[in-house]
C-alpha cells in the first residue's frame, strides 16, 4: 500500500511523527504477493511522444498539471517547471527555497505549489518568477487550485484556505473537527463555478462557496461502523468529480456515490472501499477499491458494468479515462491500458521502474505520467 493508504493517528501526524504502514504489522513472510503481469495478446501500439525529469517525489505525491500548451511539474526538493506539452521543451525551471510536498495547481496565469512546511507558493505561469509566499495551518499533501482569483488550499490538518491569487493574502479559513484515527492522503479540492468540493475524514462530502467559505450543502458518503477506531475509520478520499449537475466521490470502507451537486441529495450509492479515488466520463464512473480491482460503474445509477482484478497490491493511480481507453499507473511504473468498455486488458507501457504515484492526466494530444524519480512521459495511444 503506498502513502496514500498510510493510517495515523491525527494528533501523531500534526507533530511531526512519522506514520503507520499497515503492511509493516504482517510478517514478511506471510505478506499476500503482487499480482504477476499477464501476457497480453495484440496490445495497443502506443509511442512516446517526449521525456523529461523534474527530480525525485520522495515519500510525497507530485501530480503535474497541464493547461493549454504548458505542462507543469514539480520535484521533493523545490524544483518547478514549465514545459512545452506538445514537444517537452522546457520552457523555465527554478527552485522554488522549500522542501515541497504536493504536486502543481495552474492556470494560464499563475502556478501554485505547497510545501511541507505549511507554505504556499504561488508563480508567474510566463517566467517562473515568485510572486508570493503564504502561510497555512500545515503541510500541504495536495496540489493547490487556481480558480480565478482564488487559490483553494487543503492543508494535512484539513482546513481549508482561499488565498488571493494576486498576493497571497488569506480570504477565509474553513475547518471542522476530524476523527483521532485518518488516511493519510493526498485529497484535494475540486472547484466548479465558484463552488469547493471537499471530502473529509469521517465520509463526509461538503460543498463550500468560494466567494465567503460558507458550508453551502453536507452529504454522507460513508458512516463509519465498527468496534474499534481502526474499524471506524471511513474518509472520503482522492479528488471528487464533478460535472454540471452531480459530484461522484468514495470513501474508505464506505460507500462510492454520486450528488446533486446543487444540493447534495443523493442519486445513487454502492458498497465500495478505495485508497486513491474515483474519476468519470460521460457514462461510467471509474473506481479502483481497496483491493487493487477496477469497477466501472454506470454514472446514472450505479450498476457495475465490468471488474478488472488483475492488479492485486499493484497500487494503481485512479483510472483515467483517455477516449475509448482507461488508463492507470502502478507501483513498478507500467501504465495499464483496459478497454473502456469491458475492462479488458489491451496494452501495457514501460517507464522508469521507480513507480507511478500521481494521478495521469491529460495533455492535449496522449497522456502525461509523472514517476516517483522525477521522470515525465508523454504518451500517446496509437490505433
Amino acid at each position: 500500500m503506498r502513502n496514500k493508504g498510510f493510517l495515523l493517528l491525527l494528533p501523531l501526524m500534526l507533530a511531526g511523527c512519522s506514520s503507520m504502514n499497515p503492511m509493516d504489522l504482517i510478517r514478511p513472510d506471510t505478506r499476500p504477493k503482487m499480482a504477476p503481469l499477464v501476457e497480453i495478446k495484440s496490445p495497443i501500439a502506443s509511442k512516446t511522444l517526449w521525456q523529461a525529469n523534474v527530480g525525485p517525489s520522495g515519500p510525497a505525491v507530485f501530480t503535474p498539471a497541464v493547461v493549454g500548451n504548458a505542462a507543469y511539474a514539480a520535484a521533493r526538493d523545490g524544483t518547478v517547471a514549465r514545459f512545452d506539452a506538445a514537444s517537452g521543451r522546457q520552457i523555465w525551471r527554478i527552485r522554488a527555497g522549500a522542501q515541497l510536498s504536493g504536486g502543481v495547481g495552474a492556470d494560464t496565469s499563475l502556478v501554485a505549489v505547497g510545501s511541507s512546511e505549511g507554505e504556499v507558493i504561488g508563480i508567474d505561469a510566463s517566467n517562473g518568477n515568485i510572486r508570493w509566499r503564504a502561510s497555512v495551518s500545515s503541510e500541504v499533501l495536495a496540489a493547490p487550485v487556481v480558480a480565478g482569483d482564488a487559490v483553494v488550499v487543503r492543508a494535512s490538518d484539513s482546513r481549508i484556505f482561499a488565498l488571493d491569487s494576486v498576493d497571497g493574502r488569506r480570504r477565509w479559513v474553513y475547518q471542522r473537527a476530524v476523527p483521532s484515527l485518518t488516511i493519510r492522503s493526498s485529497e484535494g479540492v475540486a472547484v466548479r463555478e465558484n463552488v469547493a468540493y471537499v471530502g473529509f475524514a469521517g465520509g463526509r462530502l461538503t460543498a463550500i462557496s468560494l466567494g465567503n467559505g460558507g458550508l453551502r450543502w453536507e452529504s454522507a458518503v460513508a458512516q463509519p461502523r465498527g468496534a474499534t477506531e481502526l474499524e471506524r475509520v471511513a474518509d472520503v478520499v482522492g479528488v471528487p468529480w464533478v460535472s454540471e449537475r452531480e459530484i461522484c466521490a468514495v470513501a474508505y470502507q464506505g460507500r462510492a456515490a454520486c450528488f446533486d451537486a446543487t444540493n447534495g441529495q443523493p442519486l445513487w450509492t454502492r458498497p465500495m472501499s478505495s485508497t486513491n479515488g474515483l474519476s468519470a466520463d460521460a457514462r461510467y464512473v471509474f473506481v479502483t477499491d481497496d483491493k487493487g480491482a477496477v469497477n466501472a460503474l454506470d454514472r446514472s445509477n450505479g450498476t457495475s458494468f465490468w471488474k478488472q482484478d488483475r492488479f492485486f497490491l499493484r497500487n494503481l493511480t485512479v483510472p483515467f479515462p483517455l477516449g475509448r481507453q482507461i488508463i492507470a499507473g502502478d507501483v513498478q511504473g507500467f501504465i495499464h491500458v483496459m478497454d473502456r468498455e469491458n475492462g479488458n486488458l489491451i496494452g501495457r507501457i514501460a517507464t522508469d521502474s521507480s513507480g507511478i504515484a500521481a494521478n495521469i492526466v491529460a495533455l492535449p494530444e496522449g497522456m502525461l505520467a509523472q514517476t516517483k524519480n522525477g521522470g515525465l512521459y508523454a504518451i500517446i495511444l496509437q490505433p
